[in-house]
This record gives structure tokens, C-alpha cells and sequence, in this order.
């Protein structure tokens, strides 16, 4: 302790010390360090007014406030301290996404308690009497504390394991042959065992696998592609780069892009390393959010399988991070602090020294280039796993395709459905739009029923019998008669949702056991998780599903995937709309032939010679990817150039837009650095939730200072009543 106490890190009693809180002040405040003395990085309680604030001490004061009038930290938490590593990823993060650091700091600390001392319950322990009459239950439950060793149990645990009712065991404790103590609920993780046999890799993988446990062993920092086709075994090959930094006594964190996901990936964990790893996603608890947040700061948690908000959990040594299907749009994050987890997994690791996996079937054109550039090692798997093979893919020309009206299942897509029906194989029904029909009319007026609080047409959920808007969540009944003209009878749904293609599965195959797999339909993550085991399973013949079902799930006795819309994504003026075809088809299309079955994919298209379905099915990738990277260099735009939007909002459209031609007049700042700016313009969506919302894109070259330039463009701007200012950095989405 006098070592550390000597250390520039070290603050005495009553030295003034910088804090960050976790409130809306953009600054470090001035306090006195506490009895007992602080170090950085320690997470502290502080007064601030009336109130008391969590914050971590950020270094030594900035001298400028009266020392007689400043209060005191309040106590050091009983938390690991945020490391250095830590703090300059926040930093970094920060600046890069010009985000307030006590917003950062709030996305470091989202969990429950942090303040609480660690709470505690009751655990079991051998007692050092025997009991008064041996029964065959009680000495079950002796025998089970010998076998263990002593252990602690929870009641219901050691009740379970030796097979009796808690009312043995309680009879036991008042016997005094079991002892009753308090111990930390918050319990360390249990220990993996990397050296636990792996499934035999094919000779592509193991080369891969060995180069990427080569690289963490190294301990340095760099980022890898492992690029696969679907159903290759990329997740068996990362697996080893995991047990390769359990081995050296590091942690490993591995994002997952929907939670859904996380069932049966935890299951292939278990599988491996013997034990369960921690989660953290939006599913777990409160109580284990906690846990899981103090466990890895002390290093008591060795692998997290996380969302993207991972990223932000306390690692004690950090030395692998995978990002799976890295292409993936979720995560990006789209309110409050605008990030994309795949970027800042990036800088993550190169603070704290640690290797990155991106692991897709189709990576972003992002990630391409950077391998193209050399700035990323990039593995390839060729081939799938085991004895499956990918699927055939060709189109169905809808143009000469035979149809009622609204009817969608073209024939030649019926016939092999019924095909898969009779060897008892599964088929997939693919259409990327929620709900039963994306637009209710009134057939004798034509008004559109649209959502009353955004610009946005309201999307019948048939299941639900509501209207619902997929961009504030309202919901209302279905009219019977039309809001506009009032007259009964004339709505009517047009185009078609999820919904309604499994209404028209149903009349073409009433023996069929239909399962529609789309977020709207499920009221929890475990609901969904089960859904999903269940099609595994065999318990349906025809799954119907929107972009959840591309997500990597798999199916053993899926043989046939039918995409409804391929031509759906290629519409609009999205630079990335090519990009995101090619990546969701070819996804959607690896769900098919995964065990020992071939697989077929089906792709309706109304314009199969368009280069995007000719390339989808020809599967020559590399030149898909090129001719887009060509394109996009030539206009400038990501990976090749920046973007940043500004987005205005506010409950007066007039205001909204004065201060969007105030921006664009003046905007020397950018004009500085030779960005363009484009705008003010009405935001795709015009209103949601009730507020306004104008566009403004600032369009600059790759190595432009490009977030100094937009911080001195908009400071001097101040932002009267509701208005709001909100700047997306490599932004995603244009709506």
C-alpha cells in the first residue's frame, strides 16, 4: 500500500481531485479526496447540490474553484477501479462520436446497485454435528456436501442435487449437520476449461483456428476477418481463438447481433469449455447485470457473450473481442450515444492490447476494404462444415410467373414447398416486412390510415388486431370505417406483411404445421429462444420469417428457403441498398441444407438480370465487392470518404427549419476543410412521436478533421424551447 501510496495515481486525504459524473455538465468537478485517500480510476460517490452522484475520480483537480468551499467525496466504492485503458476508450469514443463524456460514462455504468454494498443470501455449508435420526433423504443430501467437497449450496440447490424436498435440508440446519452462513450474491462465474476437447476441424479451419490462437497468444493488438460462407463452422474456429486467451489468463467477450441467438450459442459454449459463461443483453436481469458488471471488473467472469453495450462492461484484461456477423445493422446504435460496436470493438482492443475477430459470411464493405488495404489479416473458409454443401440458388422470373390476385407464392415456389412437405423437410418463407399488410386505404376516398404522431402509414398487425407504427410503437384499432370520409366497409389491405404471406401458407398447405418468426409476435426474448428450439426441433413444416430469421439460426431439416421480395431492398436511393441485398440474400439463402441435405434457394424477382441478383446468384463475391468499392470511391462516399448528418428536431416545423438554414448559412467551418453540405431537407420521416425532423448531410474526404470542424460549426448555435441537434457520425440510416 506505501508503493501505491507514492504513486502520481494516488490522491491523499483533502487533495483535490477531478471527477466525472455520470450527470449532463460536460466537465470534471473539483472535490476533496476522502479519508483514506483515492486513486484514479476509482468509482466514488460525490455530492452534487442536494443529491448524491456515482462518478470515477479522472485525475487531479483543475485548481480553479476555491478550496475553501469544495465538499469532500463522499466514500470510494466497493468496485474494481476504471482502468486507464478504459477511460481513453471512453475518451476516445467520445470525441470521435462527439458525445457529452457523462453520457459515455452512463453507458460504463448501466447497471443496478453499483452504489449498493453487495448484497447477500443465505448459503449451506457441513455443520459439525450429525443428525439425531439418519433417514435415507438426509444422508442423500451428507452424501452430496461429501461429494462436492464442502461446497456452499443455495436450499434449492443441494435439495436438487440430492433429489429431496428443501424440507429435508431445513430440517437439517436445525439439527446443526448443515450450517447457515451469509455470503455475496454476487458469485464469480464458473471456471472454464479451454483444454476440454473441441470438435475435429476441418483442415481449413484448423489452419485458421491456429492462426488466430498464434495471434492472441501474441499479445498484442490487430483485427482479423474470418470470412466463411454460410455454415462453414466460423463460430467452431473462433471458439479456439477463445480458448487460446483463457489459456493465457485474459478475457474474452464475444457480441452477438440478436439475442435471440444466444440460446443456443451458449449451449455450443457450455459444449466446449464446460461451464456457462455471463451474458449481458437486454434478456438477463437486473440482479444479473450486476453481476455481471462487478465479475468482470474483478476479473471473476473470463468470457461475456454480449449485445453491443458489452463493449462498455469494466474488463480486468481484455484479450479477444469477436464480433459475429459483423455486417450486421443492429449494431449500429440509433438513439442516444450514436455508435457502431463493430468500430469501437476496434478501438477496444487496441487500448488494452487485444486481438479482433470480425466473422461474417458477407462482411461490410468497411471491413472488405480494410482487408483489401492490409490494414486487417483476412482468413477464409471455402467450404462448409461436415458433409453439408451450399445451397443451389437460382431465380423465379415473376414476369412470367402466374398469379392471382394477392397472392404472392408463385408456383414454381409451390411446387418445391410441396416437394420439401412430402420427404418431411422444412421450407422458409422469407419477406422482410412486419405485420400483415404495410398499408391500410379506404377504397372509396383513397386515404391511407397513417400514424398521428409521425409520418408514417400505419402497418396492420392481423394477430394483434391492431395498427401499429413501426417508428414510435403507437398502435390503434383497426377502423371499420375511414377516419377521412367516415364511410363504413371500404378499408382494405394492400401489399403484403409477414401476416398475411402466412395466411396464404395456410390455404396452400392446410395440413402444415406454420410458424411465424417476426419480434412483433413475441412479449419476451425467452418466448422467442424457445420458438426457435422448437423449429430445430422438427415442430414445424413451413417457418415464415422477417430479417430475424438471417441471423445465423439453424435448422437441421431446412432445405428450402423462398425469398418473396428479392427485388424489396434494391428500391430507394440508400448508398448501402446494394450492399445490404447482397448481404441479406445471401444470408437468408445459408439457412438452407445445413445438415447432410442439400438445400435449394428460391428468389422471386421481377428483375433477375439486375447485377445485385445476378451476383447474389452466381456467388462470385469478390466481384460484387469490388464493383461496389469502385463505385463508391468514385463518389466519394464510406469507406472511401465521410459522412456525418445532422438531424434537427423539434415540435415547431418553423423554428426546426430556421435553424437548419442558419446552419447552412453558415457554415465556414466546413467550408474549412472543403466538406459539402447538403440541406436543410425533411427528413425521410418527416415526424415521429410527434416532433419534426430536417436532415442535414455534411459530405467530406477520408482524412478530413471532420468532427472538429462540425464541433465549431454548431456550438455557436443555441438551441431555444424543445429543439434538438443530434450528430451521426458514419451514420447508417437516412430516415
Amino acid at each position: 500500500m506505501t508503493d501505491d501510496k507514492q504513486s502520481p495515481e494516488y490522491f491523499a486525504q483533502g487533495e483535490r481531485v477531478g471527477v466525472l459524473t455520470d450527470q449532463p455538465l460536460d466537465r470534471l468537478l473539483d472535490y476533496r479526496a476522502p479519508e483514506g485517500g483515492c486513486f484514479l480510476g476509482a468509482f466514488v460517490e460525490v455530492p452534487l447540490g442536494p443529491r448524491k452522484v456515482i462518478g470515477v475520480v479522472w485525475g487531479p483537480g483543475s485548481g480553479d474553484f476555491d478550496a475553501s468551499k469544495l465538499r469532500a467525496v463522499l466514500r470510494v466504492l466497493d468496485l474494481a477501479p476504471m482502468r486507464t485503458e478504459m477511460r481513453q476508450f471512453l475518451e476516445r469514443a467520445g470525441q470521435y462520436t462527439l458525445t457529452p463524456m457523462s453520457m459515455m460514462l452512463r453507458l460504463a455504468t448501466r447497471a443496478p446497485g453499483l452504489t449498493d454494498p453487495p448484497s447477500m443470501r443465505k448459503i449451506l455449508r457441513r455443520g459439525d454435528q450429525d443428525p439425531d435420526r439418519m433417514t435415507e433423504a438426509r444422508a442423500r443430501v451428507l452424501d452430496v456436501m461429501e461429494e462436492y467437497d464442502q461446497a456452499a449450496f443455495t436450499p434449492s440447490e443441494l435439495a436438487d442435487l440430492a433429489g429431496v424436498t428443501t424440507s429435508v435440508v431445513k430440517g437439517l440446519v436445525k439439527q446443526g449437520a448443515i450450517r447457515e452462513e451469509e455470503a455475496p450474491r454476487d458469485l464469480p462465474y464458473p471456471s472454464l476449461d479451454p483444454d476440454l476437447p473441441g470438435k475435429t476441424l476441418s483442415a481449413d479451419q484448423a489452419a485458421a483456428a491456429e492462426v488466430l490462437a498464434a495471434a492472441v497468444q501474441g499479445g498484442r493488438y490487430g483485427t482479423t476477418l474470418l470470412k466463411g460462407v454460410t455454415g462453414s463452422g466460423k463460430t467452431e474456429v473462433y471458439l479456439e481463438a477463445v480458448a487460446a486467451c483463457l489459456r493465457k489468463g485474459r478475457q474474452a467477450l464475444v457480441l452477438l447481433p440478436e439475442i435471440a441467438l444466444t440460446a443456443e450459442f451458449l449451449k455450443r459454449v457450455e459444449a466446449r469449455f464446460g461451464a456457462v459463461p455471463a451474458e449481458w443483453h437486454s434478456g438477463v436481469t437486473l440482479t444479473e447485470r450486476r453481476r455481471v458488471w462487478r465479475m468482470v471488473g474483478q476479473g471473476a467472469a473470463q468470457l461475456v457473450i454480449g449485445a453491443r453495450s458489452s463493449l462498455y462492461l469494466p474488463f480486468r484484461n481484455l484479450g479477444l473481442i469477436i464480433v459475429d456477423e459483423e455486417h450486421d445493422t443492429s449494431y449500429k446504435q440509433e438513439e442516444g450515444v450514436l455508435y457502431n460496436a463493430r468500430d469501437l470493438a476496434v478501438w477496444r482492443a487496441s487500448f488494452c492490447e487485444a486481438q479482433v475477430v470480425l466473422a461474417s459470411a458477407t462482411p461490410s464493405l468497411e471491413t472488405w476494404a480494410n482487408a483489401e488495404a492490409g490494414k486487417y489479416t483476412r482468413l477464409d473458409l471455402t467450404s462448409r462444415f461436415g458433409s453439408s454443401v451450399l445451397p443451389d440458388m437460382r431465380a423465379v422470373d415473376m414476369r412470367s410467373e402466374e398469379l392471382l390476385p394477392s397472392t404472392w407464392i408463385s408456383p414454381t415456389l409451390k411446387r418445391a414447398m410441396a416437394a420439401r412437405m412430402e420427404r418431411g423437410e422444412q421450407s422458409l418463407l422469407f419477406l422482410n416486412r412486419r405485420g400483415f399488410a404495410p398499408v391500410t386505404i379506404c377504397r372509396a376516398c383513397g386515404a391511407q390510415v397513417a400514424c398521428d404522431h409521425c409520418d408514417a402509414r400505419m402497418v396492420e398487425h392481423r394477430f394483434l388486431k391492431r395498427l401499429m407504427c413501426h417508428q414510435c410503437g403507437a398502435t390503434k384499432p383497426v377502423p371499420t370505417e375511414c377516419p377521412t370520409c367516415k364511410v363504413e366497409g371500404k378499408m382494405a389491405p394492400v401489399g403484403p406483411g409477414i401476416e398475411r404471406l402466412a395466411e396464404e401458407a395456410a390455404a396452400l398447405f392446410p395440413e402444415a404445421r406454420i410458424a411465424v418468426l417476426s419480434s412483433d409476435l413475441f412479449g419476451s426474448a425467452r418466448a422467442l429462444k424457445q420458438r426457435i428450439e422448437e423449429i430445430a426441433a422438427g415442430e414445424a413444416d413451413i417457418v415464415l420469417g422477417t430479417q430475424l430469421v438471417a441471423k445465423g439460426h439453424n435448422f437441421p431439416l431446412l432445405t428450402l428457403v423462398g425469398v418473396i421480395d428479392a427485388d424489396l431492398g434494391l428500391q430507394g436511393s440508400d448508398l448501402r441498398a446494394a450492399e445490404r441485398t447482397f448481404q441479406l440474400m445471401r444470408q437468408v439463402a445459408g439457412r438452407a441444407g445445413r445438415s447432410e441435405r442439400r438445400g435449394e434457394a428460391l428468389l422471386q424477382s421481377f428483375q433477375p438480370e439486375h447485377p445485385v441478383i445476378r451476383a447474389i446468384l452466381s456467388g462470385d463475391e469478390e466481384s460484387f465487392w469490388r464493383a461496389e468499392a469502385e463505385q463508391r470511391q468514385a463518389a466519394g462516399v464510406p469507406p472511401f470518404g465521410r459522412m456525418a448528418g445532422i438531424i434537427l428536431s423539434g415540435s415547431d416545423l418553423a423554428q426546426v427549419f430556421d435553424l437548419g438554414n442558419a446552419l447552412a448559412r453558415n457554415n465556414g467551418p466546413l467550408r474549412q476543410v472543403g466538406a459539402q453540405l447538403f440541406g436543410p431537407a425533411p427528413a425521410p420521416i418527416a415526424r415521429v412521436r410527434g416532433r419534426h425532423r430536417v436532415r442535414l448531410l455534411v459530405k467530406a474526404d477520408k482524412g478530413v478533421p471532420l468532427q472538429d470542424a462540425i464541433l465549431r460549426w454548431t456550438q455557436p448555435f443555441k438551441l431555444r424551447g424543445d429543439l434538438r441537434l443530434s450528430v451521426d457520425i458514419d451514420p447508417q440510416s437516412f430516415l
